[in-house]
């Protein structure tokens, strides 16, 4: 049994073509050849396949997707008895956000609030079910042509119900670096406000055209998200009203407790912003401390990662 490509049969679904390929796994658009349906079907490549934790989390991911039923989620369908480890979407046509942004560098206001508020949507939806994202990304929303959105890839994600077999990890960081909370960088399971952190990172760089931590290498802008403020986004963008600004960096507290309690929260300030309480939020960064410095470059090093540079 080798890697599948399209022209092959996969069950009851001829795979047409391929729509990505990470790392990981390849995503074909298939037919299903019951129905007739037109479906999306993610596959593991077969390194990956036969590995424990990897098949754990995946087997995670399809008992997420298919609880839930939110216009706003990619549907995960069941399946009949498989001949391999694969799992069953619901195949839209649109676009990446990444894509998008890497066309567009930034969004107006107005379109960046809107995706902003469907992922509160979607997020109240997940949170109200106690299901943690934790790799929301541009990478993970299509937006289709009608301009609504659709989350996808469950593959981390944190369910309250499945605790035994969600957290394979002890103190390795889980997620994307970009879009990664400061807890996750620590190893910390997260929570609901994890997930409000990231999309906080998604909303400054849909109106910036950056994320708002960067360095020369992953751990330098993951040392940066440890240790400094970001930079105010209006100072990148001044057409930025100070609400809006301040709602941005209230998301992107380091401290989860500082942030917004939950999604609804967030979803009221971006839609009543006029009632939005500015605070010192927009202070220059902080300066480093010698102490924080040395705090990060022990859990760093605890976490196995390599130590940035200054």
């Amino acid at each position: 049994m080798g890697e599948l490509v399209p022209g092959q049969m996969l069950d009851q679904y001829e795979l047409l073509d391929t729509l990505a390929t990470s790392g990981m796994a390849s995503i074909f658009r298939a037919r299903d050849t019951g129905d007739g349906k037109i479906v999306a079907v993610k596959v593991p490549h077969l390194q990956y396949a036969s590995d424990i934790v990897f098949h754990q989390r995946f087997l995670r991911e399809e008992h997420i997707g298919l609880s839930l039923d939110h216009p706003g989620i990619i549907k995960v369908f069941q399946t009949k008895e498989k001949s391999r480890l694969y799992l069953v979407m619901e195949y839209v046509e649109g676009e990446l956000l990444s894509s998008l942004l890497q066309r567009e560098h930034r969004l107006s206001v107005p379109a960046a609030i809107d995706i902003a508020d469907q992922l509160c949507d979607v997020l109240i939806y997940l949170h109200d079910r106690n299901i943690v994202h934790r790799d929301l990304k541009p990478d993970n929303i299509m937006i289709l042509r009608n301009g609504r959105l659709k989350l996808m890839d469950f593959g981390i994600a944190l369910d309250a119900a499945l605790r035994k077999i969600t957290w394979t990890g002890l103190s390795q960081p889980v997620g994307t670096p970009d879009y990664m909370s400061p807890e996750q960088i620590k190893g910390s399971r997260g929570s609901a406000r994890t997930d409000i952190y990231s999309l906080g990172i998604i909303l400054y760089e849909m109106l910036t055209g950056r994320v708002p931590f960067q360095g020369e290498n992953v751990y330098a802008a993951m040392q940066s998200k440890m240790l400094d403020n970001p930079v105010p986004p209006a100072s990148l963008r001044p057409d930025l009203s100070p609400q809006l600004q301040e709602i941005i960096l209230h998301a992107l507290e380091r401290n989860p407790n500082d942030r917004f309690k939950d999604a609804r929260e967030l979803k009221e300030a971006l839609e009543h912003q006029d009632k939005v309480i500015l605070t010192d939020r927009t202070s220059a960064p902080q300066k480093r401390s010698r102490l924080a410095l040395l705090l990060w470059k022990l859990r760093a090093l605890a976490m196995g990662l390599p130590s940035a540079k200054k």
